[in-house]
């Protein structure tokens, strides 16, 4: 088999794993959920075809910058899950067919990281796709990260909408005392 058929063979094989654990969000357009698959599916086919320039020329400068946002991604995912998890308090009896199971908050989580950013787990997307896109900047991974980017931050928009709905007032109020995903900036 060559490159290009496993490209495909591996991008088939990953978009039906992300369209099914995302079947539920997909059934509701405008979800926050029903954004992200597309940043996924975005994400990696930005992922395959940089990956032949992963290792290449790795003290360019480019790729410099591009390790530093892969390693921005790992530091906002994992502290970012775990205050989710340990202060959000997400419980099964959230009626949301549409949130993962660690989505299914029930505290509005305003520590940490989350004092500064309201969405560290889709900055670290975001961060991750810059880091990619990096490896090997051409028109079509600048077209890919571009649709992530903006696909992201339609997913952390409608995530806010889904959280005005359900934390009310004080999500309105951490959405005024917070940036998106960039402390002070954006």
């Amino acid at each position: 088999m060559n490159s290009g058929m496993l490209t495909i063979a591996i991008f088939s094989v990953c978009s039906v794993w992300i369209f099914f654990i995302s079947r539920k969000p997909l059934r509701v357009a405008g979800s926050h959920g029903f954004y992200r698959v597309f940043a996924w599916e975005a994400m990696l086919a930005l992922a395959l075809i940089n990956a032949p320039a992963w290792f290449s020329e790795p003290c360019t400068i480019l790729h410099i910058i591009s390790w530093i946002s892969l390693t921005s991604s790992l530091l906002l995912l994992i502290p970012g899950a775990y205050l989710l998890l340990k202060k959000g308090k997400p419980t099964s009896q959230r009626q949301d067919d549409t949130l993962f199971s660690f989505e299914k908050t029930t505290v509005l989580v305003t520590d940490g990281m989350y004092r500064y950013i309201r969405h560290p787990l889709y900055g670290s997307l975001l961060f991750l796709a810059w880091g990619i896109f990096l490896k090997d900047v051409t028109w079509v991974t600048t077209g890919f990260t571009a649709a992530a980017t903006l696909l992201l931050t339609a997913t952390a928009r409608a995530d806010e909408r889904e959280c005005i709905v359900y934390f009310g007032s004080s999500y309105k109020e951490y959405i005024r005392r917070t940036k998106m995903f960039v402390p002070f900036i954006f």
